[in-house]
């Protein structure tokens, strides 16, 4: 199954676009045979390991992850037979838990609430258990190197060539940094004039501000992870919670592409950029790095978002207007 990860399509959004000046296209990273952008970084994770000798037969891989990650190290730890350990946050939702036993991984469900040095959180729970656990490796996808450059060395010439090389605006969710420092690198040694965006949620950091809950899955952190090159982007937009699910649902209703939280953080980062060019030949490419199989009892789940308060009692889904809002946004000078 390797072997089938990458060369993922990239689709207009001329329906959920219309009126803007530039053209809007996303890449579809759910195409990957484990259904995320983090198929990407498994593989060569794992491989780097075993050429260090990190990694031997037997071993046991111990990682933190909000799922995606966990779902690719487990599909490429079966083919190479390595058992598998995952920690997460407890607002994940339970079908990507579900998903990571389907193949066979254990895991270990930990409080969200709880600073990142806590031994409670999910970041120490997995450090103590590589530690302990005899042969165990942790990739640590929040300082490995292979993270980024996965993504520098497929994803962004995948973006380029895909687009013909005229691609003015790309933009990414944060969240360990790898996808939008590997890819926005590549792109800005192609043309330094691509405007590199980060969409983070509100409550995470690189947008600013003290760590703050929030409920979108996948995107985002609470403090700064190594793998991030804070030089990387050109502008950060913050997107709350009620922007992100709402954008999401009306993007798979127009669209007929069934999209995840984090990818309405990133449609609507790039939509609210996108509103401010009035070059028609301008092009934004938008990585979109999930599905919305994941969170269909939360985010398709119109009970779920008035329980959460991202609806009101008597909205309805259609009533949201993603323009209705305006960005907050972050330039770096």
């Amino acid at each position: 199954m390797t072997a089938a990860i990458g060369g993922t399509p990239l689709v207009a959004l001329d329906r959920l676009a219309s009126g803007l000046a530039p053209r809007v296209v996303a890449k579809l990273e759910h195409m990957n045979p484990g259904g995320s952008v983090k198929d990407r970084i498994a593989l060569p994770m794992i491989e780097a390991a075993e050429r260090a000798g990190q990694l031997k037969p037997g071993g046991v891989i111990v990682e933190p992850t909000s799922g995606n990650t966990g779902v690719g190290l487990a599909m490429a730890a079966a083919a190479k037979g390595y058992r598998c350990i995952f920690v997460m946050a407890d607002k994940q939702s339970e079908e990507k838990r579900a998903l990571l036993r389907a193949y066979g991984a254990e895991v270990v469900i930990c409080p969200t609430d709880v600073p990142p040095d806590d031994e409670r959180s999910y970041y120490r729970v997995s450090d103590r258990m590589a530690r302990e656990i005899p042969g165990a490796w942790k990739p640590d996808q929040y300082t490995n190197p292979a993270n980024p450059q996965a993504h520098y060395a497929t994803t962004g010439p995948e973006i380029w060539e895909g687009t013909e090389r005229r691609i003015t605006h790309f933009v990414a969710g944060v969240g360990t940094g790898g996808t939008v420092s590997g890819i926005g690198h590549y792109l800005h040694e192609q043309n330094p004039s691509v405007v590199v965006v980060g969409a983070d949620p509100a409550g995470s950091v690189f947008s600013g501000g003290e760590a703050q809950p929030y409920l979108t899955e996948g995107v985002g952190e609470d403090f700064w992870p190594g793998t991030y090159d804070t030089t990387v982007c050109d502008m950060i937009v913050q997107v709350s919670d009620r922007d992100a699910f709402l954008t999401a649902r009306q993007a798979t209703a127009a669209e007929g592409i069934l999209m995840g939280e984090s990818c309405g953080t990133v449609l609507w980062a790039a939509l609210q950029v996108a509103r401010s060019v009035a070059d028609p030949a301008a092009l934004f490419v938008v990585l979109l790095p999930d599905s919305g199989r994941n969170y269909l009892g939360k985010l398709y789940s119109d009970d779920w978002l008035r329980e959460a308060a991202i609806l009101g009692a008597d909205e309805q889904v259609t009533d949201y207007d993603w323009r209705a809002t305006e960005p907050t946004l972050v330039v770096r000078p």
